[in-house]
């Protein structure tokens, strides 16, 4: 049975995997444009970008989006990601503590095994939000990502993170916290250099560039296409790290159960042997008796 469900979550890893890489591309050049739009509109204002403003003493509502699995079987996959959620919620409320904001963490969590864990920790949780990792689409994270979106328009939530377990190889998954909204300049051109791309700009019209309708509405789907890529990526990833980690744990099993296998087969013989030896030296000790 646990070779059975190594091969299972093998096969779903790699599925996984095949659709974020296939997507992935799309959603890197949504994130290329907006840093265009913002680095030639430095003026643009955008809720994506823009804190909301808080009134003195009024608590700053926290959104977390943690994504867990339904099902054991998987190695630390889970206590991992819960532990790393519990940990930055408690560190972010020390500080905004320290700076005299009271921090009100929410709840939004995929997955069976997390809703227990944090019911149990007393956390207030959205017992509403009904969503699991297994079989990521793009239509479940568009439904996801536009239920977060909505949220922060309506101040419902003024920070959104998300909570997800990262795959960079088999051996090397690690949970990692994401903010989603809002983003900062900082983390919108990570990775770009600004002298190097103002210099490969050919001639000054191209610097002045003009969106249509507005370079507002333009980020406004941008963001909201970013923001579905992120979702979707962070959803597959996370997937795709619950089956790698099944897939070793039931690796693991298996070797563990046939070294077991072995050992009670050693353990069998060596008493059938030592019973069957009695059996001959009672019968060789009866033939002397009768003689």
């Amino acid at each position: 049975m646990t070779n059975a469900m190594h091969l299972v979550s093998a096969v779903k890893m790699k599925r996984a995997r095949s659709q974020l890489a296939k997507t992935l591309p799309f959603f890197d050049l949504c994130r290329a444009s907006m840093a265009e739009i913002y680095i030639q509109s430095p003026e643009l204002e955008h809720t994506f970008f823009n804190a909301h403003k808080k009134k003195k003493n009024e608590p700053l509502i926290v959104g977390y989006f943690i994504l867990s699995g339904d099902k054991g079987l998987a190695g630390a996959y889970n206590i991992n990601v819960l532990h790393a959620a519990e940990n930055h919620i408690h560190r972010l409320m020390i500080d905004l503590a320290r700076k005299g904001v009271i921090a009100v963490p929410k709840l939004f969590i995929a997955g069976r095994i997390g809703k227990e864990y944090f019911r149990k920790a007393g956390f207030d949780i959205v017992e509403e939000f009904e969503y699991t990792i297994e079989a990521p689409t793009f239509y479940r994270a568009r439904d996801i990502s536009d239920y977060i979106h909505d949220l922060y328009d309506d101040y419902d939530i003024d920070e959104v993170y998300t909570v997800y377990t990262r795959i960079n190889s088999a051996i090397d998954i690690k949970p990692v916290v994401l903010k989603l909204i809002p983003i900062s300049s900082e983390d919108l051109l990570e990775g770009v250099d600004l002298d190097v791309y103002k210099k490969q700009m050919p001639d000054e019209a191209t610097i002045n560039m003009e969106f249509v309708p507005s370079s507002n509405k333009v980020m406004d789907y941008l963001a909201r296409t970013f923001l579905n890529g992120v979702v979707y990526g962070a959803l597959t990833e996370a997937f795709a790290s619950e089956q790698t980690t099944r897939m070793t744990a039931m690796k693991n099993a298996t070797e563990s159960a046939e070294g077991i296998l072995s050992s009670l087969m050693l353990q069998r013989n060596r008493v059938r042997q030592s019973t069957i030896t009695q059996e001959i030296l009672e019968i060789i000790n009866g033939a002397d008796a009768v003689k």
